[in-house]
């Protein structure tokens, strides 16, 4: 999920060259983002700032973020008034919610497509409610792969189609103001203008063994950051004695060390599910089939008969259900909430040990 150490030697043996190569570089979506900001907000982040284009054109006090030495000590003599940071965009070494907005600028297009949601997640924290962002990617169709020809060989790209692309901001927890294209001389440039809202990132990644699907999230969820936050939910406990995750509330440890990805099958935030509309079940439902169509998890285990019989089958029962999802079998189970009494923690417990194959 970071930039990858053959395309940053690049940047850092060409960074003189690539800078002169780009005097007068359009900096518009620094200028848009500006224009966005939320007032007295926090501070400004120019996220793989390079030399400092973008940065220059933001407030003082702004923040660019690099991972290449030398373009730091150019965006160090571009604009001395920022705060030029070294790091990548996998592991932003900024506060939750302290951000007032970021560009990113074709910064992620080194990034393969299937790590991108966990890199807009850290993004998505990173940022305050309705905090703006302008972000620019190339269009095409293309997983990360290297380039051999031309000036900058080496570096290696990844393209996006649109769908896919709004997508992964959704389900990243940002709305899609705008999205548009530009043609340049290599591939269509895509920009950008999203929302951070008061959601829950998907945390989803390639080689899942189980994709867990709430209906959505509560507000008191998203506000957490943490999926099934509410102290009465039973999901965490559940999920801890069923054996599919060994640490209490933490989604990222789940992916990365059990396979167990989370998404909600809406991705607007309410203080209770019944305020979720049938219209956005059905959309959340589409989403959710191209995500699992193209991440391919083993399996996907839907938090909550209610959605499923609203967006799929009205006479569905708990269990594995006849309909997949892009391809994945679906294991439908009670909702763990505290407000479903008829469910206790050892038949929740059960219900994910079958959703993923595990045995009593």
């Amino acid at each position: 999920m970071s930039l990858d150490h053959p395309t940053n030697d690049v940047y850092e043996a060409k960074a003189t060259q690539w800078t002169a190569a780009r005097d007068g570089k359009d900096v518009s979506a620094a200028e848009r983002l500006r224009s966005r900001a939320l007032t007295d907000s926090g501070p400004l982040l120019d996220l793989g700032a390079g030399p400092g284009y973008l940065t220059a054109a933001l407030p003082a006090g702004a923040i660019g973020l690099e991972p290449a030495r030398v373009m730091i000590d150019l965006l160090h003599m571009r604009v001395p008034s920022a705060l030029a940071v070294r790091g990548e965009a996998a592991h932003l070494p900024f506060a939750t919610e302290s951000l007032g907005g970021a560009v990113v600028n074709t910064v992620y297009v080194h990034i393969d497509r299937p790590t991108l949601p966990m890199v807009l997640a850290e993004l998505h924290r990173a940022l305050q409610v309705d905090a703006p962002v302008e972000l620019g990617m190339f269009g095409g169709d293309q997983d990360l792969t290297e380039m051999t020809t031309g000036d900058f060989a080496g570096r290696s790209f990844s393209l996006w189609n649109d769908e896919q692309l709004c997508d992964v901001f959704t389900g990243a927890g940002f709305s899609v103001d705008e999205h548009h294209h530009r043609e340049t001389s290599h591939w269509p440039y895509l920009l950008s203008s999203l929302t951070r809202l008061r959601s829950l990132p998907d945390t989803v990644g390639p080689n899942m063994q189980l994709l867990v699907c709430g209906l959505n999230p509560s507000l008191h969820s998203a506000d957490l950051g943490i999926g099934f936050g509410r102290g009465g939910n039973r999901f965490w406990p559940a999920a801890l004695a069923s054996g599919i995750v060994s640490i209490d509330r933490d989604a990222r440890h789940a992916l990365e060390q059990h396979g167990v990805g989370m998404t909600d099958l809406v991705k607007r935030a309410t203080p209770r599910a019944d305020a979720i509309t049938d219209e956005e079940y059905r959309y959340g439902l589409e989403r959710l089939r191209r995500l699992c169509a193209w991440l391919r998890p083993t399996a996907v285990c839907m938090v909550g008969l209610s959605g499923w019989r609203i967006a799929v089958n009205k006479k569905a029962t708990a269990g594995w259900q006849p309909e997949d999802l892009g391809g994945s079998p679906v294991y439908v189970m009670p909702s763990t909430s505290g407000l479903n009494a008829h469910s206790q923690l050892p038949d929740l417990t059960e219900h994910l040990r079958n959703a993923i194959g595990k045995k009593a």
